[in-house]
């Protein structure tokens, strides 16, 4: 599912009635989840935060700046923190399936309508950010509101989308794209702040000033502290002590955890405790992690182990959850606490229970049918290849195969994944065939409405079957490297796995033949069956290298 992250910061943190008509219009905008509102006294000023599709989360901040700009008068505005605006910023944060670059265009077609439309100046800011010296949001604050209208009159500083023109009541808003920002503290056995200061100066990017042997700053020639450099780039660090845990912790932002990941920050942080006289005691998670992180940081630990990380999602997350001792202070809750897991999609056949699932495929309903159960038997191959792989990666005497079978074993989980998302995909797609079917047809008008929408749907319904039948052809070139490289023992396993290979393959090549005949466009019928037929022959070809694999292997003397 295609997920993005919405942090709009506006200049309100006392009044409740306009802070909850803002949240509201964001509450009330489909395809997006509010994940947290944070509003604060002393700063006047309320952080929100809510995940939905690319553009659910664009419609809810446009209509959440829109209400901001009705409710909230910049003239009358006081507050600890500087702003620009009723809006002060609005950035967007991929998630899942989405790119920087489709944030960076989000951040371009509402800063667009936000300045057409509500007549706000809008800069862009980070990755957004059309100008160098306007990808830091302080650069663009800088004068903050009282500053703006003579900031406005500055050709340097048009913005990027509206006109430069003042806006007294609305201010300017600073809209832009940005990695997703993990807060995360480190928690050591010990109560001195000093301690976790010194630990938090040796990580975070920016390092610590140098001193020398009797504790005393060096400077250079200009006068100017001599910095040495932090280890990780990325990181803001410090150290304090809480007194709610009576610990002293490393108090981290990751500002890219794509660059520097908390398990590897963590590690150099129990590393350098050790060296300090104390021990890394656990992590906490302070708000929402991104799964991607997780699954890095448990694909890590078993390749520390000299195991192979191609094991299922949710075991990755188990192990990261206790190598970075993430349950030490409150316990840590995988469903509360991975943003993707916020927005659950519907379980649908995949989540059923194996003979739940075998009750329905057998009722007298067309769908799930034919193409569900050779996805199915797709993502079973899946299974055995990642089986196969995994118990011959650690195995004595295989050394010479291990990265291939670690590399198998990850792939093929992802197959694995992507075949059981198909058994719901190949029903649904069916479903609207048959939705598109029950459309009237009383006048021309909807008779041609309802061969577009038949017409469309079959094409669908085409598709989803001709790709799951070109994974089955890489279904049967995993299974035919468990099966030449993979452990003796479990040979019989990788045959099994090039036959579901060959199932998965055939029915959705039957699934995609008897699907044509309902399509009129004879160019796309054309090009998908030429697809098809060359798919099929490759895996015929992939599969037949098994066969004389499981001949050979299987004598029975």
């Amino acid at each position: 599912m295609k997920l993005v992250e919405c942090v709009p910061n506006f200049s309100e943190g006392r009044d409740r009635q306009k802070i909850e008509a803002i949240v509201r219009e964001i509450e009330n905008t489909p395809e997006v989840k509010l994940l947290d509102v944070d509003p604060g006294e002393a700063t006047n000023r309320t952080v929100v935060t809510f995940i939905g599709s690319p553009e659910g989360v664009k419609q809810a901040a446009f209509k959440a700046i829109k209400k901001a700009a009705e409710l909230i008068d910049m003239r009358q505005h006081r507050g600890a923190h500087p702003r620009l605006g009723a809006t002060d910023v609005c950035p967007f944060v991929p998630v899942s399936e989405v790119s920087m670059e489709d944030c960076v265009q989000l951040a371009n077609e509402l800063a667009h309508q936000v300045g057409e439309e509500l007549h706000i100046p809008v800069y862009l800011y980070e990755e957004a950010a059309k100008k160098p010296e306007r990808e830091n949001l302080a650069n663009i604050r800088q004068g903050e509101y009282e500053g703006l209208a003579e900031k406005l009159k500055d050709p340097q500083w048009a913005p990027d989308y509206g006109q430069p023109v003042f806006n007294p009541s609305a201010g300017a808003t600073v809209i832009g794209a940005r990695e997703f920002l993990i807060a995360y503290n480190i928690n050591l056995n010990t109560r001195d702040r000093k301690i976790a200061q010194e630990i938090a100066s040796y990580l975070r990017e920016s390092g610590r000033v140098k001193k020398d042997k009797n504790g005393q700053i060096v400077y250079d020639r200009q006068g100017q502290p001599v910095k040495i450099p932090g280890k990780f780039k990325a990181v803001k660090a410090v150290g304090w002590y809480i007194d709610e845990y009576q610990i002293a912790q490393i108090s981290i932002n990751l500002t890219n955890y794509k660059i520097t990941p908390p398990h590897v920050v963590f590690d150099e942080a129990c590393l350098v405790a050790q060296k300090m006289g104390v021990r890394v005691t656990g992590s906490e998670l302070v708000g929402l992690i991104p799964k991607e992180a997780l699954l890095l940081a448990g694909s890590y630990y078993l390749e520390k182990q000299g195991k192979s990380p191609g094991v299922p999602e949710k075991e990755l997350i188990r192990l990261a959850v206790r190598s970075l001792g993430l349950n030490d202070i409150v316990p840590f809750d995988p469903a509360k606490k991975i943003i993707e897991y916020q927005f659950p999609s519907s379980p649908g056949l995949s989540g059923l229970k194996l003979s739940d699932f075998l009750d329905e495929l057998s009722m007298d309903s067309p769908a799930p049918g034919g193409g569900s159960a050779a996805a199915l038997c797709g993502s079973l191959s899946a299974a055995l290849s990642s089986m196969v792989a995994n118990l011959t990666a650690g195995k004595k005497g295989h050394e010479s195969v291990a990265a291939i079978m670690k590399s198998t074993a990850v792939r093929s989980q992802k197959l694995k994944e992507e075949l059981l998302t198909a058994v719901d995909q190949d029903s649904r797609a069916f479903n609207r065939v048959m939705e598109a079917l029950r459309l009237p047809k009383g006048t021309p008008e909807q008779v041609r409405d309802r061969e577009e929408a038949i017409e469309k749907a079959n094409k669908e319904a085409t598709l989803v079957p001709l790709s799951v039948l070109e994974k089955s052809v890489e279904l049967a070139a995993l299974a035919g490297e468990v099966a030449s490289h993979g452990h003796k023992s479990s040979v019989s396993d990788a045959g099994v796995a090039g036959l579901t290979a060959r199932a998965c393959g055939f029915g959705a090549y039957y699934n995609v033949k008897i699907n044509l005949p309902g399509i009129k466009d004879e160019v796309f019928k054309k090009k998908v069956l030429n697809q098809a037929d060359k798919f099929k022959k490759k895996l015929e070809k992939e599969t037949a290298k098994i066969d004389r694999l499981m001949t050979s292997c299987l004598k029975t003397g």
